[in-house]
């Protein structure tokens, strides 16, 4: 029964996607003579953490109950008082764990506060599943680098569109649909100029009867050529956008850019173009915790290079274009040999009616 226990309150996690960051997904199951008494999550940055949300609850005595949580709970101060002290008040006796808190600065220090009051601790309960979940947490909170999704849509020839530049659509709506679950739940939404200029794209969430989270838009224009009536820039007061940018680009246009309230990031150019690991060490340093990065071909090979990509959403669709000139996902320089290929590992694939969503993360020195 505690892994089943220990799945409900990833579950429970789960309902806070896109409305907690920068703070963790978490989920609470208090369970007493193996009946669970109480469920909680953590819903919003700044409310109550999972642990408190789920004590809030009972309303009777949790002595001697047995709290599944699937991260350590926190024993710092922040929006909210540490969970320990709640929980040891409840008078709980057990409180089992998925993930210990990778937070180098307070990791383990819950646990042992626990440990000193008496309170038995078991951790490891679905440790991997308690990883994944949390996966943009733990790469900002231990690298302060946002967490970067790379998405492409293709068909079974490997291209994103026609000759012509037709693309809609490769996929199909179910998973269109999919991706803007995935918008909800990151921070950030990059493109590459050439991508704003041809599809002139809000980048925007739509889930019909869902409030949801708008991402940050962010364009990598290396010379600055974002048309001042773009719809990223007309809609800039309903969701903000980071045009990332050198100087090369005039300064000028990039004054008219600003007063029409885009936030201008100036970023070191390498080899004519925005250098993208400054420009994550810098969408870090803003608390972007995470990326969703749906560029062109030239932008996603430039990413990959570059080591910014830690996970790759490749939807196929079973459909052939052909032509040696019609654009496919990832293009740039390329490699040279088979052997130094990027390799995707931990594949998981899904589908989406006659789609399918080949899901990995980027193998690196292994």
């Amino acid at each position: 029964m505690d892994k089943s226990y220990m799945q409900r309150a990833l579950d429970l996690a789960k309902l806070g996607w896109g409305k907690t960051r920068p703070n963790p997904l978490v989920g609470a199951v208090i369970v007493k003579e193996e009946n669970i008494i109480a469920e909680g999550y953590h819903h919003f940055y700044g409310g109550d953490h999972a642990e408190v949300d789920a004590l809030k609850k009972i309303n009777f005595s949790a002595e001697g109950a047995t709290i599944y949580v699937n991260l350590e709970p926190c024993s710092h101060y922040g929006k909210t008082p540490p969970c320990v002290e709640a929980i040891i008040k409840s008078k709980i006796k057990k409180v089992v764990i998925g993930l210990k808190d990778p937070n180098p600065k307070v990791a383990g220090r819950g646990i042992k506060i626990l440990q000193e009051h008496g309170i038995e601790v078991v951790t490891g309960m679905l440790e991997e599943e308690s990883r994944r979940l949390n996966e943009i947490f733990i790469k900002h909170i231990t690298t302060n680098m946002p967490f970067c999704i790379l998405k492409t849509a293709m068909t079974l020839d490997g291209k994103i569109a026609t000759h012509t530049g037709d693309s809609k659509w490769i996929t199909n709506e179910e998973s269109r649909a999919y991706v803007h679950h995935i918008r909800d739940r990151v921070s950030g939404i990059m493109v590459g100029i050439s991508t704003a200029l041809k599809d002139d794209p809000q980048l925007n969430t739509r889930i019909p009867g869902k409030d949801v989270s708008q991402p940050i838009r962010i364009i990598v224009d290396t010379k600055g050529r974002m048309p001042l009536d773009a719809n990223v820039v007309k809609t800039v007061k309903e969701q903000s956008t980071i045009l990332a940018t050198t100087h090369m680009a005039q300064q000028e246009k990039l004054l008219q850019l600003q007063k029409l309230g885009v936030d201008i990031l100036i970023v070191p150019e390498e080899n004519g173009r925005v250098n993208l690991k400054e420009l994550m060490m810098h969408l870090g340093k803003r608390k972007i915790d995470s990326v969703l990065l749906e560029g062109g071909g030239t932008l996603n090979y430039s990413a990959l290079e570059e080591g910014i990509v830690d996970k790759a959403l490749c939807f196929i669709a079973p459909k052939i274009i052909g032509g040696s000139q019609a654009i496919t996902s990832v293009e740039g320089k390329g490699k040279r040999f088979v052997k130094d290929a990027f390799i995707l590992k931990d594949i998981s694939l899904h589908n989406f009616q006659e789609d399918i969503l080949i899901e990995g993360y980027i193998r690196r020195g292994e």
